[in-house]
């Protein structure tokens, strides 16, 4: 019970921080949350808010948590990382804590872009919002575990820059602003190799009512896969730099 324990500690600690920090949250929620305002009437004449707001939740998913690493890189240089390898904490728990943290903000930050959705118009119904927050979690976790072991290895100045450029392509090919079926094969093709595009899809299906598709059940299977494969590698990363 040790590695839950020392999760629970760490992950409290992380959340008390990220919650005094709110000008982080809500910058980090600025980009879609200005999509939302200034191109969501746009796309409301040719499409519906609950097409473009998963899209919107994908977006700050990868920019929320995809960039939870720069805490990492943080810790690194002011020494923080280094006061941890000595103390009897978990390693794994190091890294769960961090994780969950992050997710935590992801939610709060997703919580914000779906209220201010539903005062532009959308009228997803309240389960499927539900079950698209807790997909939403998981891929938090995901993207912040990821995030993390890319931060412990690799050069923390080419950290924000190599995130950044990374992530952009990550949104469109996902699907964020119009659905991928309107691309041209070769483009339509490239976007099924990425998991954001059925989580996507499947965070589409919930938010338009309808919970047991097959789109559902592929994006919830893409989404916990992703999530083992992202803390398991983090996980490693995490044990090896700070053995």
């Amino acid at each position: 019970m040790s590695i839950l324990r020392d999760t629970w500690l760490i992950f409290r600690h992380n959340v008390r921080i990220s919650l005094r920090q709110k000008a982080g949250i809500v910058f980090g929620v600025l980009q879609p949350l200005l999509y939302l305002v200034l191109f969501g009437p746009l796309f409301a004449t040719i499409g519906t808010w609950e097409t473009l707001i998963p899209g919107l939740l994908v977006q700050v998913g990868l920019l929320s948590a995809g960039m939870a690493g720069f805490g990492v890189v943080f810790d690194a240089r002011s020494g923080v990382l280094e006061r941890l390898r000595v103390t009897p904490a978990h390693r794994m728990a190091l890294l769960l804590g961090r994780v969950l943290g992050s997710s935590v903000t992801l939610l709060i930050q997703s919580v914000m872009l779906i209220v201010v959705g539903y005062a532009f118009g959308m009228r997803a119904a309240i389960p499927g919002v539900l079950a698209g927050l807790v997909l939403m979690a998981l891929l938090g976790v995901s993207l912040a575990a990821l995030s993390n072991a890319i931060a412990l290895t690799m050069n923390p100045d080419l950290f924000a820059p190599v995130m950044s450029t990374g992530i952009v392509p990550l949104v469109l090919l996902s699907g964020a602003f119009l659905p991928m079926s309107m691309a041209p094969g070769w483009l339509d093709a490239l976007s099924r190799l990425t998991p954001f595009r059925y989580v996507l899809e499947a965070l589409r299906e919930l938010f338009a009512g309808n919970y047991s598709t097959w789109t559902v059940a592929v994006g919830v299977g893409v989404t916990l896969v992703l999530s083992v494969i992202c803390v398991a590698a983090g996980t490693r990363v995490f044990n090896r730099e700070n053995a």
